[in-house]
């Protein structure tokens, strides 16, 4: 059991004010209602005490009673029970099993006598059926055997409204609108007296202990149950709540919300209702009486009245949390909801929340910290402000007052272990990152992502740079001094160009990749800033670290020009410019060039022609002492071939000079002649110089490539005569020529071709070309009889029409119009439309030159 100090003990009637002269005085029962207390004796007196209560500085109050008035009730027994009704003023007493009705503050009986008779006990309906507020209702034992009676008392009268019989005699009864809870001879039961319907709840032996029968809440009882249980009950005979634990003896309880406090012959014992641990326990010998009164719970033995006074709720949440009982402290708080004003609730349970979560924190229970301060929707700067030097020395935040926590900083809290440090700032991270994109975080952005930054920073944490390439609100000046100390340069850069200052940002990249400075965060810095100046809008920057980005590499740094998005290629970027700071960068510019050329597609001769030149210089390089016959083309090479063939607008004339010629560069030559159309030159050089007969061919179908059929057929004829002609090689270019007819057979006239080959050639070695020549000439008659059998079904259909035409009359006189013009006909000459229509020859002739002109008809 852990203690709490719930309630204090404090005299409120001491024994000399109730006896005065006389030698004893036996308490049988109290009553308080507001300031008024009333006490019956055994002698049968009835005292009236106002009560005044001074509260202290440590949350307590004590209590002075002045003695009112005192009555003698003319009996000889004791006043058994005392009930004050404040609505009638009325104070009804139980003595000698008769009930009387005296006025509150006069204590003298009412005018009419009135009194109910017959009652061994009593208890006022506190959630009243009768609707009417000028009467109680009574329920009373009464001393018939088995009964229960039910009374409305007015003023000066009483008025018997229902009697009920019990399966056994009642010994203690409790009321709650229709319902009574009974503890009977040997067990608890719920009678709802309206309908007769009764619930058993459970059992006890009346003969072994007191019944404690009470109403605690709306339609709800506590009771003593067996085995030392406090049972709580609802009219529906279910319990709500776990019992509590209290003693076998006990003797009377009570309800002060959220505790049942219990009195047996020894003590007064104080439980929570909300996790049913005993709290607290006050000595207490000689106590019979145990009630509340409108949350006062009253105490006293047969001399003496006391009062349990409660502690503030808020004290005793402080007193546990500062004994880091963080469960109770917020079960108790939970429980004050009903008792505390909704508003001051709330912000008293943030606060515990909150202080809560700390203790937690202290104690590296991170995941239930964490919670806490969620839900006690913490200034997440309380929590930043232990750890020493996060927050922004602009920062204005102070501290809550009072404070939330007893910790200095986190040196204060670790007690300089390292490894609880360590772990509290993983902690820390891991919450400024889910809070910082939350409602939490509003107003205090840049406290948050400035301490996050530090952290990240002095981690090492690879979360660093997702936070500076992401919106952020990282403080430029504390978070550029924190990451220069940690020489978290290339991060410091980031920062810089989130706060638009890219030059800085690119200088100090530039140092990094220099060697001046050392930040290993990226291997590939270099290619990282060149790829920055691509994308950076700053047309200055980009042209001052253009040298600095070409020396490092020429063919990556070039990518500043190469890969900017199009519209600045075409706008700040003008490629003349471009190449003219290339012009030191060889490698650059052809790439750039290429850029210009080949990517975008430019239709400018310059860039064409020096971009050819350009390869003519690296191949000559590249061929320069060494033998060019047998040289396996370089990729250079090979670029300069296919930008010759595909390009139509570099200058052929500088080109085709005798450099390329010297340089054995027949290929190229070859090329250059055929954009000259000088075919037979272009094919001679592939023929006999290069003996390439395949790049003949191709030769053939690329400059004859979205020409008419006849200018290929010249170009493969002016081929074939090469191939025939007699000399040294003429065998091996026979072949050629064999070879050169059986594969494009359909680009030849088949006649002329047989008049040029020599007659010893085989029909079975032109087989392929021959197959192919009379396949093309039956495909091409057939073809054209197909098309002139439709040609004469077309005709034969006007034929037909005209025909019908011609069969039917047409009345012409000068009352018809012309349906162009509208003017009559002046002579017999008209044209008419499909559709009946006539119209003016001259009208007729203006619409067919004109086919825009609206008309009768599309046939004439």
């Amino acid at each position: 059991m852990m203690s709490t100090k719930a309630f204090t003990l404090v005299s409120a009637v001491e024994w000399e004010l109730l006896a005065g002269d006389k030698e004893r005085v036996h308490i049988e029962c109290v009553e308080c209602c507001g300031k008024n207390l009333y006490v019956g004796t055994g002698d049968c007196v009835v005292y009236h005490f106002l009560l005044e209560e001074r509260a202290l500085p440590t949350g307590t109050a004590t209590f002075s009673a002045t003695k009112q008035l005192h009555r003698h009730l003319g009996f000889r027994k004791p006043v058994s029970e005392l009930r004050a009704a404040s609505a009638l003023n009325r104070l009804l007493v139980l003595c000698d099993n008769s009930i009387t009705l005296l006025n509150m503050m006069s204590l003298e009986p009412v005018p009419s006598g009135a009194r109910i008779k017959g009652a061994v006990a009593l208890a006022l309906n506190e959630n009243p059926v009768s609707g009417d507020p000028f009467c109680v209702e009574v329920c009373i034992i009464s001393v018939k055997r088995r009964t229960i009676q039910l009374f409305l008392v007015y003023e000066d009268r009483v008025q018997i409204v229902r009697e009920v019989s019990t399966p056994e005699q009642p010994l203690a009864v409790a009321v709650d609108g229709h319902f009574l809870c009974l503890a009977l001879t040997t067990q608890y039961i719920i009678l709802n007296y309206n309908t007769g319907f009764s619930q058993d709840l459970f059992p006890y032996c009346s003969e072994e202990k007191r019944p404690i029968v009470k109403r605690i809440g709306r339609q709800e009882f506590l009771l003593a149950g067996p085995g030392g249980l406090g049972m709580f009950a609802t009219v529906a005979g279910i319990s709500q709540r776990a019992p509590v634990h209290w003693s076998e003896n006990v003797i009377g309880a009570a309800i002060c919300f959220p505790y049942v406090i219990a009195l047996d012959d020894e003590f007064i014992t104080v439980h929570s209702m909300l996790d049913q641990q005993q709290k607290q326990t006050l000595p207490f010998k000689e106590g019979h009486i145990l009630q509340d009164f409108e949350g006062r719970v009253i105490v006293a033995t047969s001399k003496g009245v006391y009062i349990l006074v409660p502690l503030p709720l808020e004290k005793q949440i402080q007193d546990l949390l500062a004994s880091h009982r963080v469960e109770e402290a917020l079960v108790l708080a939970k429980g004050a909801r009903r008792n505390i004003p909704k508003e001051k609730f709330q912000v008293m349970y943030r606060r515990i929340l909150q202080q809560a979560g700390f203790i937690q924190f202290a104690q590296l229970q991170f995941l239930e910290a964490k919670e806490l301060f969620r839900s006690g929707q913490l200034d997440v700067r309380e929590l930043i402000s232990l750890y020493p030097f996060l927050l922004p020395t602009s920062s204005s935040f102070t501290r809550s007052h009072p404070p939330l926590h007893e910790y200095a900083d986190l040196n204060q809290l670790t007690q300089g272990d390292q490894e609880k440090m360590a772990k509290c700032k993983r902690f820390l991270m891991s919450y400024l990152n889910e809070v910082r994109s939350t409602e939490v975080a509003n107003g205090y952005k840049e406290d948050i992502d400035t301490a996050l930054l530090k952290l990240y920073a002095e981690a090492d944490h690879d979360s660093l740079l997702d936070l500076l390439v992401t919106e952020n609100s990282c403080l430029l000046t504390d978070s550029a001094a924190w990451l220069e100390k940690h020489k978290k340069y290339f991060a410091l850069g980031l920062l810089y160009h989130y706060n638009n200052q890219d030059a800085a940002a690119v200088q100090l990249w530039v140092n990094i990749v220099n060697g001046d400075i050392h930040d290993s965060t990226r291997s590939d810095l270099y290619e990282y800033v060149v790829d920055f100046l691509t994308y950076s809008l700053d047309q200055e920057l980009v042209w001052k670290y253009a040298d600095w980005v070409l020396q490092k590499s020429e063919e990556v740094g070039v990518q500043v020009f190469t890969k900017r998005p199009l519209d600045e290629q075409q706008n700040s970027f003008n490629p003349d410019s471009v190449i003219t700071c290339l012009k030191k960068y060889p490698k650059a510019l052809v790439k750039y060039l290429e850029h210009l050329v080949i990517d975008r597609r430019l239709q400018k001769e310059e860039y064409h022609t020096h971009l050819a030149l350009l390869y003519l210089d690296k191949v000559l390089q590249e061929r320069s002492g060494a033998n060019s016959k047998g040289v396996e083309a370089t990729e250079t090479q090979v670029k300069l071939q296919h930008l010759l063939q595909k390009s139509d607008l570099y200058r052929v004339h500088i080109l085709i000079g005798e450099e390329i010629r010297g340089a054995g560069l027949p290929m190229e030559s070859a090329i250059l002649h055929g954009k000259l159309e000088e075919h037979e030159e272009a094919l001679r050089i592939l023929v006999h110089e290069l003996q390439d007969f395949s790049a003949a061919e191709d030769y053939c179908l690329w400059r004859s490539e979205g020409r008419d059929p006849p200018y290929r057929q010249r170009l493969f004829h002016t081929l074939l005569a090469m191939y025939l002609q007699p000399g040294p090689a003429a065998p091996e270019l026979a072949v050629a020529a064999a070879d050169l007819l059986n594969r494009h057979a359909a680009n030849f006239d088949a006649a002329r071709v047989l008049q040029l080959l020599p007659g010893g050639w085989s029909v079975q070695l032109l087989r392929p070309f021959l197959t192919g020549a009379v396949r093309n000439s039956v495909h091409a008659r057939r073809t054209t009889q197909v098309a002139l059998g439709l040609a004469k079904s077309e005709n034969l259909i006007y034929k037909y029409d005209k025909m019908k035409l011609k069969g039917s009359s047409v009345q012409l006189s000068d009352k018809k119009l012309c349906q162009m013009c509208q003017n009559p006909f002046c002579e017999p000459v008209f044209v008419r439309y499909p559709n009946g229509g006539l119209v003016h020859t001259h009208c007729a002739a203006s619409r067919h030159t004109n086919p825009s002109s609206p008309g009768p008809g599309t046939r004439t």
